[in-house]
């Protein structure tokens, strides 16, 4: 289980990524802000990569996190069937890169197999139970999603909208306008 915040928090936005009983969803609220305006309600924040076959959601710096998801399927490219590596590579480019480093922005990354959240300090952090939770509303939406998928059989797409609409209800930068990506069956 894993909320990361590292240095500086994060603010204005909640990604979660669950893995349950075979299914890999991710779910991202619409909201973006400009301190303490609403620009847009329904941003989308989370994406389908390499086909369909990863998940990949950000929170902060809209432009920082398409330069990292170009990154990022760069390293797939490379990579293609190793996500562990391809993420300790973008992780290890990102905190070295001299333009890179400025990028702020954490990132959720999902295959059938591994939930990761990388962050600019070089951390790659697979959580031990299946749940990965960024943004400033990440804290409410892990709490959310623990609980569910701890008491319930709800299947992770499903824990995955409704810890989305419990960390809404809480947080004043996460909306209602929530957009969940599964990974098709292998």
């Amino acid at each position: 289980m894993s909320s990361l915040e590292p240095g500086s928090p994060v603010r204005a936005t909640t990604v979660i990524a669950i893995a349950r009983d075979s299914r890999v969803a991710m779910a991202g609220d619409g909201q973006v802000t400009m301190g303490e305006t609403v620009v847009k309600g329904a941003a989308r924040k989370v994406r389908l990569l390499r086909d369909g076959n990863i998940l990949a959601g950000f929170a902060g710096a809209v432009a920082d996190a398409f330069t990292l998801f170009s990154k990022l399927e760069g390293k797939l490219e490379r990579w293609p069937l190793n996500l562990p590596r391809a993420c300790v590579e973008l992780a290890k480019e990102w905190r070295t890169d001299r333009y890179l480093r400025r990028l702020e922005a954490l990132l959720a990354v999902a295959d059938r197999n591994h939930l990761f959240l990388v962050g600019g300090d070089g951390n790659v952090i697979e959580p031990d139970r299946p749940i990965v939770a960024i943004g400033s509303g990440g804290a409410y939406a892990l709490a959310a999603a623990n609980a569910l998928y701890e008491h319930t059989d709800m299947d992770a797409p499903t824990i995955a909208l409704r810890a989305m609409e419990i960390a809404a209800d809480i947080c004043v930068f996460t909306n209602r306008e929530i957009t969940v990506l599964e990974l098709e069956p292998a």
